[in-house]
């Protein structure tokens, strides 16, 4: 029985210097660098483009004395480990949306059920005349928009968070060649 190996997609780099992968003001040693905002909307890019079921690999075209540099060494862990650092980034923002979307949720709820109970004794004070029904069911309507938050999170908003958080994990987790020229 033959085993189907998974197929691959390919991101292409081409750079006359390592730093030039790099935010150049950034204090931290180059295994924690930030990369530059630029090479990283191109991988991005270029990755949310390539099919989700195939395993990344990224190549980086670079002279041979960069590659033979301390930090061509060093470049394989660095790209991967920023793109670590924002999987996790991006998770702990996918984390914090759903926390403000279950406070959310239970302030709608209980702004709704304030605003049922209201709405019927708007009708037992004011009776049954056309200004006590505009007012019950204006009670009802705000109890439901206050729902509004909660419910595009919960059904619209984190899906492109998860998306980018499961790119920036196939990132991280791509194979990384550097192609010395």
């Amino acid at each position: 029985m033959t085993t189907k190996r998974p197929s691959v997609s390919t991101i292409e780099l081409s750079v006359r210097e390592i730093q030039q992968l790099f935010e150049t003001l950034d204090p931290y040693p180059f295994l924690q660098r930030d990369l530059d905002k630029d090479a990283e909307a191109f991988i991005v890019d270029w990755a949310r483009e390539l099919p989700r079921d195939h395993a990344l690999k990224i190549v980086v075209h670079l002279p041979r004395d960069e590659a033979e540099a301390p930090m061509g060494r060093d470049l394989v862990q660095s790209m991967k480990a920023y793109f670590a650092h924002r999987a996790d980034a991006v998770r702990r923002d996918l984390r914090e949306l759903f926390r403000v979307g279950r406070m959310s949720l239970a302030i709608g709820v209980g702004v709704l059920i304030a605003c049922s109970v209201a709405s019927q004794y708007v009708s037992t004070i004011l009776g049954e005349g056309p200004f006590a029904r505009v007012m019950g069911e204006g009670l009802i309507i705000l109890g439901w928009v206050a729902n509004w938050r909660p419910l595009e999170i919960f059904l619209y908003e984190w899906w492109p968070i998860a998306r980018r958080r499961n790119l920036y994990a196939r990132l991280a987790a791509a194979e990384i060649a550097l192609n010395p020229t």
